[in-house]
């Protein structure tokens, strides 16, 4: 029997937990509920989630915040809910470490299908095919990307990445030296799943750097920006 698929719903409304506590549960997921930042980061730390749809604003710490906390911690898939639209809140909650972003008012559907396309990103990432024999592994000096598991190693240790971190990381490895700019990186990352501004890129870009640098300086380096055109995966030399 498959692993029942366990959310986190935050927001301090109650009405809008309930509404989507409602088209979730449709969809035979487990629900979980946190109305307070400081709620949402002891239940997310605690516990387990496949998923979780935080509110930007909350009382107590806010959802960035949270977000930030959790991101030390974990990699579990996030989708920021939020009634700012502006460019500048889409740019934090990014910078933060969520996946996905959903400006209120929502329509339930719209939720839903994100959430189905967020957790179909991140599946694999549970899983580690049995069978070795013809495995999906990328190997670059001081990286490699085991795509069977969903695992980045540098140097020898292991990278917590974000789904969306994971495959932007592996989308530029798969072509090293080809500069993508960041019109094509939206489309061939996010897909329709998200219409995002082209920031979206620089600061994902930025946490993978930052997050390949912690363990190892060469593996982040490999992650160039190409000034006034956009970014490629360059094989460093040992």
């Amino acid at each position: 029997m498959d692993k029942q698929v366990k959310i986190l719903v935050v927001d301090d409304e109650e009405r809008i937990r309930r509404l989507l506590k409602m088209y979730l549960e449709r969809e035979e997921y487990v629900i979980d509920e946190a109305e307070t930042g400081d709620m949402a980061l002891k239940k997310a730390l605690e516990n387990e989630y496949d998923l979780i749809l935080l509110d930007l604003m909350l009382p107590g710490k806010d959802g960035v915040e949270v977000c930030k906390e959790i991101r030390e911690k974990k990699a579990t898939p996030i989708i920021m809910l939020t009634a700012k639209g502006e460019e500048a809140n889409r740019v934090q909650g990014f910078e933060a470490g969520t996946d996905d972003y959903i400006v209120k008012p929502f329509s339930p559907r719209e939720v839903v299908l994100r959430v189905k396309a967020l957790l179909r990103r991140a599946a694999n990432a549970t899983y580690v095919q049995a069978d070795t024999t013809a495995k999906d592994v990328l190997v670059f000096p001081h990286l490699t990307i085991d795509n069977d598991a969903h695992r980045v190693t540098a140097d020898g240790k292991e990278v917590s990445l974000t789904p969306k971190e994971y495959e932007l990381l592996l989308f530029l490895a798969k072509s090293p030296d080809k500069v993508f700019d960041r019109e094509q990186l939206l489309k061939e990352v996010w897909h329709y799943e998200f219409f995002g501004d082209l920031r979206t890129v620089d600061t994902h870009i930025k946490r993978l750097r930052e997050k390949l640098n912690k363990v190892s300086p060469a593996a982040a380096k490999m992650i160039v920006t190409v000034w006034g055109v956009g970014y490629k995966f360059e094989v460093v030399s040992e």
